[in-house]
């Protein structure tokens, strides 16, 4: 299959996919979000693939959300701009439910919808001088792609809220230090150390090590569905506020923002 966004190589046992949307920083609009949910589906039937890197080309992973991509669908009603919200969730869903082993090399931002991928993965191998941001508080939305959990699971509560509720920028070394990097390498050795890593792991009986995956994962997430269905509509919610309007307006003006709680 072609795509217009990612590029997807595969070398034995291991496949690597890449965002390919550079001069944007790998942000990730609708289209984007449509690619990578088919492409983790497409893993489903290879059963020569054993273990799969996402990374991103240029200089992140991604920026998240692309904010400058509304579509013309999103002017449409609130029923159906609702479903279009689930894109993200469903992207990030396809990737929690690939069965081989999968590995974000994570170069320089992953923010927002990018720190969901990234979390989504099995590891997450490090360049130097990576980061991860949430920036939904400052632009007066909540997190959503039902990715909190995912987070919270790595990091523990506290720092989650430290992520999600400050909108902190957390550097490589916190974020080794926290356990949301499983290592930290050198940027020019990213890539040669994620394959490194999916070859080891392509190496394991791959029944067992991906029924062991899914077990983790099912446990590790057994809330997750029952509690974040509804993150959708409190982004619906929070984005029709006053103190949404004042947020996006104070971003784009470079000012401190002053909110009521309407």
């Amino acid at each position: 299959m072609e795509y217009e966004h990612l590029t997807i190589k595969k070398s034995a046992h291991t496949a690597t996919v890449c965002f390919n949307r550079p001069e944007k920083a790998n942000a990730l609009n609708y289209q984007h979000l449509k690619e990578i949910k088919q492409a983790s589906e497409s893993f489903r039937d290879d059963s020569e693939v054993r273990a799969i890197i996402f990374t991103g080309n240029g200089k992140h992973f991604s920026s998240g959300a692309d904010l400058s991509d509304p579509g013309s669908e999103y002017e449409v009603t609130l029923v159906q701009r609702r479903r279009r919200m689930r894109a993200g969730e469903q992207a990030i869903q396809a990737i929690l439910d690939i069965d081989q082993i999968t590995i974000a090399a994570w170069n320089g931002g992953a923010m927002g919808g990018g720190a969901c991928i990234a979390t989504a993965c099995d590891f997450r191998l490090g360049a130097k001088g990576c980061f991860m941001q949430y920036p939904e508080i400052d632009i007066g939305v909540n997190l959503m792609w039902k990715s909190l959990p995912l987070i919270i699971n790595l990091a523990g509560p506290s720092k989650a809220k430290q992520l999600v509720v400050g909108g902190i920028r957390a550097n490589s070394e916190t974020l080794l230090d926290w356990g949301v990097l499983d290592d930290l390498v050198a940027s020019e050795n990213l890539l040669q150390k994620a394959e490194e890593m999916a070859s080891f792991y392509a190496e394991k009986p791959p029944m067992a090590a991906q029924m062991i995956k899914q077990s983790i994962n099912m446990y590790s997430n057994a809330l997750a569905n029952s509690i974040m269905h509804m993150d959708v509509d409190q982004n619906l919610l929070t984005a029709s506020t006053e103190d949404r309007k004042a947020a996006i307006s104070a971003y784009l003006n470079k000012q401190t923002p002053s909110f009521t709680g309407n």
